[in-house]
């Protein structure tokens, strides 16, 4: 029996914990709303950090808590080391990174989660050469993001070509921008309002643009040699497990 290196099967412990995640996020949004005193004491700007660190934590801990082998791990860091290696070259471009299209390959390759690992740790090593901020805990959600949905969208659609993943490459570096403007908006913007939140998405188009014609030029000139490698890695790893099982078997 072949038994794949990314077990993706919810463990049952999380899934007690993950509506008592969504009740406590939602608790401290109430509590922002309806305490006003509350959020001038810390500001929408660091109660989202604190939902950001909150939702990072969860996610770690539910990768801890999986059953991955050593070789995996090691593999998922190799990964993120070169997706974040790859950021730190294209930084004087404004959003043109191959950071998400490397996110994106692994997670479809080896899963929603080693691709939530890969984008979340690439995002906070990259930053060590770039600076690290209250802008971290975000980028770590949105790419880890970008690896997970990568992986649902294998499951779902996994006959999916080079013209579909090249419309989801687009599609992320719409939605990474979209999701860093939440912080944007929350920590710098007065007052929150429509008018203020609209105009927040409208300055970062162009910024986004780039970003999407980057994914998509990278996946078009790279993505379907470096999908084929991957998927050689993953195929040895799962010969290798097989191998050690068969070997931890009683004569």
């Amino acid at each position: 029996m072949v038994k794949a290196i990314s077990n993706d099967k919810p463990n049952p412990m999380l899934k007690i914990l993950f509506p008592l995640f969504l009740i406590i996020i939602l608790g401290l949004l109430l509590a922002g709303i309806k305490q006003e005193n509350f959020v001038a004491r810390q500001g929408w700007g660091l109660l989202s950090a604190e939902i950001m660190v909150i939702a990072l934590a969860f996610f770690y801990w539910g990768f801890e808590q999986g059953r991955a082998s050593s070789r995996e791990i090691a593999l998922i860091a190799v990964l993120a080391a070169v997706a974040a290696v790859g950021r730190v070259p294209f930084a004087a471009l404004p959003n043109v990174q191959p950071t998400t299209f490397v996110v994106i390959v692994s997670g479809f390759v080896f899963g929603p989660r080693a691709g939530f690992m890969v984008g979340s740790t690439a995002a906070l090593v990259s930053n060590f050469f770039l600076g690290q901020g209250p802008w971290t805990p975000w980028q770590m959600f949105a790419w880890g993001l970008a690896g997970a949905s990568a992986g649902v969208i294998k499951m779902i659609c996994p006959g999916i070509g080079t013209r579909g993943m090249s419309v989801f490459n687009v599609a992320w570096g719409y939605l990474f921008g979209w999701i860093m403007n939440l912080w944007f908006w929350t920590s710098f913007i007065q007052p929150l309002n429509w008018q203020s939140f609209l105009a927040s998405y409208a300055a970062s188009f162009w910024f986004d643009t780039f970003h999407a014609a980057g994914n998509a030029a990278f996946y078009l000139l790279f993505g379907v040699g470096f999908t084929k490698i991957l998927k050689r890695f993953r195929r040895k790893l799962i010969i290798r497990t097989i191998e050690d099982q068969a070997g931890s078997l009683p004569d």
